[in-house]
């Protein structure tokens, strides 16, 4: 029925026709999401929108939900999990037909599968696997999820990965497709390009500013033996806790409106005099001398501790540059405060 109804609309109108379906404030909310090149193809074919029947708005509201099972179908397990359930709800030629329009227009992100998998469960699966193939895995997930991957991985091995991360630059479809074979899990639309890119320094860095500084400093450090040039690249652009005594005044008494005093007097233990002198600094009087009572009176704390406390500061700034409130200097450029 819903085939029948919207035959001989274009896609454009069929468009027009769901925003008008779903109502103002859903079509509104989808209209945040546009570029302004597809807002204004948008709105021109809404108010070009001759009468619609029922039946056309009923079809293009089946199309669009039947569109949306299909991608997640996808989303979960990949073409054949969506083709086998569209074909129980649909009929072999309907299924075939929404699997060819979604994989012409949408690239499912490789490994996707994975995003939803527990860290410790990929870290198990991945062990005796080849550094690149890792490399290749941790380039396609998010980079919190990675970080933690990668914080599992023996020290060498971190680095190693580390390194094919950042030098890696293009992989054809049909490597990925062999890994993910290898990896006894089949995604489906890799690509309606000759080749997708992967990893690369930007990649690396993400992953590097999401481990814990136990991870982040073993990575370092084998770089720095092994491969100096790239430890200094990555390093250019990655912002650690020592790096807020290059933080203009402003910029950090901002970020100390965010940082709890708990976490910050942890945090502290384990810096230079000059780097708490520098926070002491941005401080009103008393609320610096009751940071130094409350670090005085602490008394020995584990490193770990320091450095998961450090981490937390260091998220709050790079949280505050992320919205623009700050900016903060990458390579010895100059701060400035937005």
């Amino acid at each position: 029925m819903a085939k029948t109804a919207t035959k001989g609309l274009t896609g454009r109108e069929k468009v027009a026709i769901l925003m008008v379906a779903l109502g103002n404030e859903v079509a509104a909310e989808i209209y945040k999401r546009l570029d302004d090149a597809t807002i204004e193809i948008v709105t021109l074919e809404i108010a070009s929108l001759r009468k619609v029947t029922p039946e056309q708005r009923l079809g293009v509201l089946k199309d669009a939900q039947e569109m949306l099972l299909a991608r997640e179908y996808m989303a979960r397990g990949g073409v054949d999990y969506a083709r086998d359930i569209l074909e129980r709800a649909l009929g072999p030629e309907r299924a075939q037909n929404l699997l060819t329009r979604i994989t012409a227009s949408l690239q499912v992100r490789p490994f996707d599968f994975m995003r939803h998998t527990d860290a410790q469960q990929i870290l198990g699966f991945i062990q005796g696997e080849h550094p690149q193939t890792v490399a290749l895995i941790m380039s396609y997930l998010e980079p919190q999820q990675a970080a933690s991957i990668i914080g599992g991985l023996p020290g060498a091995m971190q680095a190693e990965v580390a390194k094919r991360i950042a030098r890696m630059d293009r992989i054809t479809p049909e490597v990925l497709r062999e890994v993910e074979r290898v990896l006894e899990r089949k995604l489906s639309t890799v690509m309606g390009q000759d080749f997708t890119l992967a990893g690369g320094i930007d990649a690396i860095v993400d992953i590097i500013n999401n481990a814990d500084r136990a991870t982040e400093r073993n990575i370092m450090e084998h770089l720095e033996e092994n491969d100096p040039e790239l430890a200094e690249e990555i390093k250019r652009r990655l912002f650690v806790f020592e790096d807020i005594i290059k933080m203009d005044d402003r910029s950090l008494q901002r970020v100390l409106r965010e940082v709890e005093m708990k976490e910050l007097s942890l945090a502290l233990k384990g810096a230079t005099e000059e780097l708490r002198g520098k926070f002491f600094k941005n401080m009103s009087k008393r609320a610096s001398e009751m940071l130094k009572e409350d670090m005085d009176y602490m008394g020995p704390v584990r490193v770990k501790d320091v450095e998961e406390a450090q981490q937390k500061v260091v998220n709050v700034v790079r949280a505050l540059e992320d919205v623009g409130e700050i900016v903060i200097s990458r390579g010895g450029e100059e701060e400035l405060v937005v």
